[in-house]
Order: structure tokens, then C-alpha cells, then sequence
């Protein structure tokens, strides 16, 4: 099997982060045992993995991790549907501000209240509530810990990447200032509610972040920044921007890891097998890595196509299907996304997903249309 010929294939953020979680496992198999899993490679061309109605769905989440306020909060959820049928994979970036009824709380809840419950039950529970908004089976999930990337990206030697945009993001939330007062009491939190920003009733939780337009080396630390900004100035403020931020970045960790001073490097390989293997969960079985593998290889040229859950752009006259509603006790006091038809009403979401999983490019109407039901 040519490794370097199969991971310059695939070009595209989903595929990229699966192989890293099948390049966890690879390596897990170095050290545990390589020979069964390359007779099933090599020889059995069947592909055995848990799907529903020919397509096979994966939620993919990344958190802070331990050191950080809310470490199991996950601040990037992205929905991945694959089609092998008309080789297609289709990405849903969630806003991790939606507010689910069911949890009493954002849908970036879910995976650390399952954890707080009972370890193991984070995948569940996370996977659970996607599954009910969408109305779509969720098959497989991976969650990855944000810390562990950065020390991953800085075992590479950093990633080098072309930034499209100059932004500035004067909101960027400061680890472990999530929920500081800033001076303020509690029995201030309902005047502080009419605050035109974030920024402006709790200033000590955010720090101006800055990139310039055109080539770019960043560290593991500046990588996550450039990732997780969801507040800049201008076109780089949108989550349409963030989704295609992910992939760039995750294209330049792929290709980073599979180029020869990683790949020759035998103590570069060991440290991030061991750094991967600590920040990743999931619930793919060690046995279905086989099929994972031949699965991205039949997806080598897939049609992949994006979609973001947000809330539009009035000024531009783009519609969402999401609204910002008053901050209230109704949301904790909290700023949160509902959907524009009312909270807890997913109906037009679902129709929404559904045609974007079946056809693509799917035109969001200005006026919401939903059944009745």
C-alpha cells in the first residue's frame, strides 16, 4: 500500500481528519500487531461499516480538554454524511451556541454532561442530540482535543498555509475567562443582557487576534486561533469563513504529517502516536479501521460540498435558518441560536439537511416554508 499516493488524494477537510484518526489506530497496530490488519486490508474488499439508508453519517467534535474552562465543551461540531453510492460527502458545520430544549443548555453541551454522567457516554449523548435536530442517524463519532492538536502541530514543526484575508477578531475568548464576572455581580447579569456585545458587558474574557493576508507559518497555538476565530472583521466573521479556515489547516497537518521529515522521523512518530492517542475519542472499533481505509479510498474522487447552520447576513440580505433571540433566564442568560421558526421547532432545519444530503446546494428561502406538522 502507497501511503504518500493515498494521502495526496484526498484533499479536503472530512477525509483528512478521518485519516487521522486511521492513523492513530495504524500506528496503535505497529506496536500491537500489524500483520492481521494488512491481511484484511490486502484481501478482504468488503466494506462493514454501521450505516442507514446506504449512506454512512459521522459527527466529528473538538474540545478544549483538560486546563480549560469547560474542557469537554465542544467548540467545533461538523456533521459528515458519505455516500458511496454517488461518492459524495457532504459536510453540516453546527453553531455550538444552538440551543437544544432536551438539554436545557447549547447543543456543545451534550458530550461533556454524557461524560460528566458516565465516562464513555459523551459520544452518546452528543450523537444523540445531532441525531434528533437533523432527523438523521448518527453512525460513528470522533472527538478530538483541541490541546492535543497543538502540541501535535508543533511536534510537525508548525503548518504552513495562505491566509485568503487580514483579519482582526477583537473577541477571541481567553481560556479559562469563559465565565468571569469581570468585576461585575451577579444581580448586575440581567441589565448586562441589554449590552450591545459580549464584548462590551464582560471586556476580560476576550483578546484581539490578527492575521495578515498571504503566506503563513503558525504554530500549534496560532493554528487553533486561526480556527476557532468566530468573530472577525468582515468576511472572515462568518462561519462559512471558520469552515474553510478548518480545512485549510487540517489539509496542512495531513500533508505535514506524511512529508518526509515526519515520516522518517522515527521519535516524530512515536511522540505523535502517543499525543493522538491520548486526545482522541471515538467509537470506531480497532477492527473497522480496515474498512475506514478502503472506504476513503473508493471517496478518492468524491464531490464534497459544504453547508453552515447560522443565522444570515441582514445587511447583505442573506438568509439563515437560525435567529438570535434576547439574552434571558429562558437561555441561562446566555447568547444563544435557536431556530428562526421558534425554539425547539427543527422541522425546517431537517428539510433543509435532508436536501443537502440527497441533492446539494440547497437555496435557504427568506420566508421560512415548513410543513405544518
Amino acid at each position: 500500500m502507497n501511503f504518500r499516493k493515498y494521502w495526496r488524494t484526498h484533499k479536503k477537510g472530512i477525509l483528512g481528519l478521518l485519516i487521522v484518526a486511521v492513523l492513530i489506530v495504524w500506528l496503535g497496530f505497529i506496536k500491537t500487531g500489524l500483520f492481521p490488519f494488512l491481511f484484511q486490508l490486502t484481501f478482504n474488499r468488503d466494506i462493514s461499516l454501521r450505516h442507514s439508508d446506504d449512506r454512512i453519517n459521522i459527527l466529528l467534535l473538538g474540545i478544549g480538554g483538560q486546563g480549560h474552562d469547560g474542557p469537554n465543551l465542544t467548540d467545533t461540531i461538523i456533521f459528515a454524511s458519505i455516500d458511496p453510492g454517488k461518492n459524495k460527502v457532504t459536510l453540516v458545520s453546527i453553531p455550538r451556541d444552538l440551543w437544544v430544549p432536551d438539554l436545557n443548555d447549547k447543543v456543545n453541551t451534550a458530550y461533556s454532561f454524557g461524560e460528566s454522567k458516565r465516562a464513555g457516554s459523551g459520544l452518546l449523548l452528543a450523537k444523540s442530540a445531532i441525531s434528533k435536530i437533523f432527523n438523521q442517524p448518527v453512525d460513528y463519532a470522533v472527538r478530538l482535543n483541541f490541546e492535543g492538536f497543538v502540541e501535535a502541530v508543533d511536534l510537525v514543526g508548525g503548518l504552513d498555509i495562505n491566509v485568503d484575508r487580514t483579519f482582526n477578531d477583537h473577541e477571541y475568548p481567553i481560556d479559562g475567562k469563559e465565565n468571569d464576572l469581570c468585576g461585575n455581580k451577579e444581580e448586575d447579569l440581567p441589565k448586562l443582557a441589554t449590552a450591545s456585545s459580549q464584548l462590551e458587558a464582560f471586556p476580560c474574557r476576550y483578546m484581539t487576534i490578527h492575521f495578515d493576508k498571504g503566506p503563513a507559518h503558525l504554530d500549534g497555538k496560532t493554528a487553533l486561533e486561526f480556527v476557532r476565530s468566530r468573530h472577525a472583521e468582515g468576511d472572515e466573521g462568518t462561519d462559512f469563513a471558520r469552515s474553510a479556515r478548518q480545512e485549510k489547516i487540517i489539509k496542512a497537518f495531513k500533508d505535514k504529517v506524511l512529508s518526509p521529515t515526519t515520516i522518517f522521523n522515527p521519535f516524530r512518530i512515536v511522540s505523535l502516536y502517543s499525543t493522538l492517542k491520548a486526545n482522541i475519542d471515538t467509537d470506531i472499533a480497532p477492527t473497522e479501521m480496515d474498512d475506514f481505509v478502503r472506504l476513503a479510498q473508493s471517496l478518492k474522487e468524491a464531490k464534497i460540498q459544504s453547508a453552515v447552520l447560522d443565522y444570515g447576513d441582514d445587511i447583505r440580505g442573506i438568509p439563515g435558518l437560525l435567529s438570535n433571540p434576547p439574552i434571558s433566564s429562558d437561555y441561562n442568560f446566555g447568547w444563544v441560536l435557536i431556530p428562526r421558526t421558534g425554539n425547539g421547532n427543527f422541522s425546517e432545519i431537517q428539510q433543509y439537511i435532508n436536501c443537502e444530503i440527497e441533492s446539494g446546494n440547497c437555496p435557504i428561502s427568506k420566508v421560512p416554508k415548513i410543513n405544518s406538522k
